[in-house]
């Protein structure tokens, strides 16, 4: 069962995609509130992907995904955001993220990009 990482600081965004991935069978899924929780709870979980947002307080998402790569080269983080901006998805490609998800999303884009990179439940 993959281990799945949910980064936002927003409740409902988090809320959004468990529901999302818990529906479809998903359920070792864990949260974080903003990129040094982020960064804590990777260290601690060793989770199989990372699901976070770019615009945080207190350590945003991509200079949590650099954290994080900097701890494992080979780690799986898909970046969100709100801001589809295309200097933030090539930044958070070339920093190692394997995919970026524009808001508002609909839930068949998070399954996509979930069962392409851990596989099916």
């Amino acid at each position: 069962m993959a281990k799945i990482l949910l980064v936002d600081d927003a409740a409902f965004m988090r809320k959004v995609v468990r529901d999302t991935l818990s529906k479809n069978g998903y359920t070792d899924l864990y949260e974080a509130v903003d990129g040094v929780d982020a960064v804590e709870k990777y260290t601690e979980l060793s989770p199989d992907l990372v699901i976070m947002d770019i615009t945080m307080p207190n350590m945003d998402g991509l200079e949590a995904l650099k954290a994080i790569r900097a701890k494992n080269g080979s780690a799986n983080v898909v970046m969100c955001s709100a801001m589809g901006q295309e200097a933030m998805v090539i930044e958070a490609i070339q920093s190692g993220a394997k995919d970026f998800i524009v808001k508002p999303f609909k839930p068949e884009r998070i399954l996509k990009t979930v069962t392409s990179i851990v596989g099916n439940p």
